[in-house]
């Protein structure tokens, strides 16, 4: 996706690569990054929350949230960072928000961004779930919202846990069927696979407009794209990319 933006653009030179990282080497390899050539980075699942206490400067939302998932690297070696994540979901939104009330699955980094994405969207109540209720009554007590011990009823659900990513049911695991699913005005999944997950699929087959993990994944790469580089982002290059993989 990000080969392809890169290209579009003219900026042949430049290429974005994947590299694994466990967690224990996570800060000193982001450090190691700037003096690499590296212009930026994105980070993913588990690094959102580690990643912003490495940078030495922080965006206002990413503080606030306390995760990040883009890192931008200046000339000088200094560090910023960023989510994009919020942004990148309040605008793949096909529907309103604003009065209406949310049920998030996670307490990670993506739900942390789904928790203040929302409230600052005007969502009036936010329930959290998370299969360590600590952590749900965490996230709570530090951004808002209400932990849950099982999902409810919501106007909107979001996924952010990984449930799906390697093929697994969410409605199976979490004992929901389709009847759950069909009461929810928007699904958000922020799993993003090659193939679309079983509460996507589920959601669509009950015509239940659903934002997908790749269109997230899109969105929140075009924001950090032009962090990086910047140059406007080429959404719909970076969407066929992405589709196509």
């Amino acid at each position: 996706m990000h080969n392809a933006a890169l290209h579009s653009v003219g900026l042949d030179g430049w290429r974005y690569q994947l590299l694994p990282v466990p967690p224990s080497r996570l800060a000193e390899t982001i450090r190691a990054l700037p003096g690499a050539g590296f212009a930026g980075a994105n980070v993913t699942i588990p690094h959102k929350e580690a990643a912003l206490s490495v940078a030495g400067e922080t965006t206002d939302r990413a503080q606030a949230i306390g995760a990040a998932n883009t890192l931008v690297f200046a000339d000088t070696g200094a560090i910023r960072a960023d989510n994009t994540d919020a942004p990148a979901l309040l605008d793949a939104l096909p529907v309103r928000v604003d009065g209406s009330r949310a049920l998030i699955l996670g307490a990670g980094g993506s739900a942390r961004a789904a928790v203040w994405a929302l409230r600052e969207a005007g969502v009036t109540q936010i329930e959290v779930w998370n299969r360590t209720a600590q952590r749900a009554r965490a996230l709570c007590a530090q951004l808002g919202g209400i932990p849950v011990d099982a999902p409810g009823p919501a106007d909107l659900l979001v996924n952010c846990t990984s449930i799906g990513l390697k093929g697994g049911d969410l409605l199976k695991e979490l004992d929901l069927d389709a009847d759950h699913i069909k009461g929810y005005q928007c699904v958000v999944d922020f799993v993003y696979a090659p193939t679309e997950t079983h509460l996507v699929q589920t959601a669509r087959a009950h015509s239940v407009p659903v934002v997908d993990g790749l269109e997230l994944l899109v969105r929140q790469g075009a924001l950090s794209f032009e962090q990086f580089t910047g140059c406007p982002a080429p959404v719909d290059v970076m969407r066929a990319a992405a589709r196509a993989t």
